[in-house]
């Protein structure tokens, strides 16, 4: 089993292996089997498109999880320049499941602000596995603030199985921390463009959620608790993850359907994993586009138009 594929993608895997095989001979024969892998090579564009055109919500889950991933500092490298790290809560810490700061999109100044994953288990335990603690969302209200201030619009990056729900967390207030920045994103006087990249979990991704535009990459996930966590509640049963995973609705082309996102972010053949580069530029341009719609608007009337849209969730 090849691990840098997910189980239902292990057929993609075994073509690409004999791709690879065949690339390898064709080193030491004189023999001409460029064709072959032509035609394997298109088989496997073929296969790919089949499976990932009828995705069930649990692949779609693991997709959004998937180690390999793109998270938040590879999309600020690609997409933004001259990005400057901030830091502090200016009461308690910092903390490095939130990051933030000040860049450039195409020249105009933005604040930036993200949930960060790690790729090895020390990045992940020094990132805290991207479950925030209550300074870190202090810390991404006080960009906000910041940004608003000297009107830069802000961008968010949504990234994380949820708020950490450790004891020093609830001793400093994190639900609190959480329902403050719902109620400031609500009415800061700047735009704002919030971007779902993999997993979207409970309250600890809506910190980072309320804005004029809510997009979601095609293979993400928005959910007010993990499938692993409604199954336990609901059925008390792991075996029912899959039906709950369905039930949630927390896919990107359901949660349009329920107008509950703005605009789904087209993924490259094999999800976002495969491609780093054409992901962050098709997401770039898509983010342009917003914000220049958003730029067009007075700001009174961006703040009336935000309000509706909160106002409409649920009807």
């Amino acid at each position: 089993m090849n691990l840098d594929f997910l189980d239902f993608e292990q057929p993609i895997a075994e073509l690409l292996a004999k791709i690879e095989e065949l690339r390898y001979v064709g080193v030491d024969s004189r023999i001409n089997i460029s064709q072959e892998i032509a035609r394997l090579e298109e088989k496997s564009r073929e296969l790919t498109g089949s499976i990932f055109s009828s995705l069930t919500a649990i692949q779609i889950v693991k997709l959004a999880r998937h180690p390999q991933r793109p998270h938040t500092l590879d999309y600020i490298g690609r997409i933004f320049s001259n990005f400057e790290e901030l830091f502090g809560d200016r009461h308690f810490a910092s903390g490095a499941a939130i990051i933030g700061g000040v860049a450039r999109l195409q020249d105009q100044p933005v604040m930036v602000i993200g949930q960060q994953k790690g790729r090895t288990t020390k990045e992940n335990l020094e990132r805290n596995f991207a479950m925030p603690n209550p300074e870190e969302y202090r810390k991404a209200l006080r960009l906000m603030e910041l940004a608003e201030k000297f009107q830069l619009p802000i961008f968010t990056f949504i990234d994380t199985p949820g708020a950490y729900p450790g004891i020093g967390a609830e001793e400093r207030n994190q639900s609190e921390a959480i329902a403050r920045n719902l109620f400031m994103m609500a009415k800061l006087r700047t735009p704002i463009i919030c971007t779902v990249i993999g997993e979207g979990g409970s309250g600890g991704a809506l910190a980072l959620g309320v804005g004029d535009r809510v997009l979601m990459l095609q293979y993400s996930i928005y959910a007010t608790i993990s499938p692993e966590g409604c199954a336990s509640i609901l059925w008390r049963s792991q075996d029912k993850v899959e039906e709950a995973a369905e039930t949630m609705h927390l896919t990107a082309d359901k949660l349009f359907k329920l107008k509950l996102i703005d605009q789904i972010v087209p993924e490259p053949l094999g999800g976002a994993h495969r491609n780093y580069d054409l992901m962050a530029q098709n997401l770039k341009l898509i983010l342009l586009d917003n914000l220049m719609q958003l730029r067009k608007l007075p700001l009174d009337k961006l703040m009336q138009n935000r309000y509706e849209k909160l106002m409409s969730f649920g009807r």
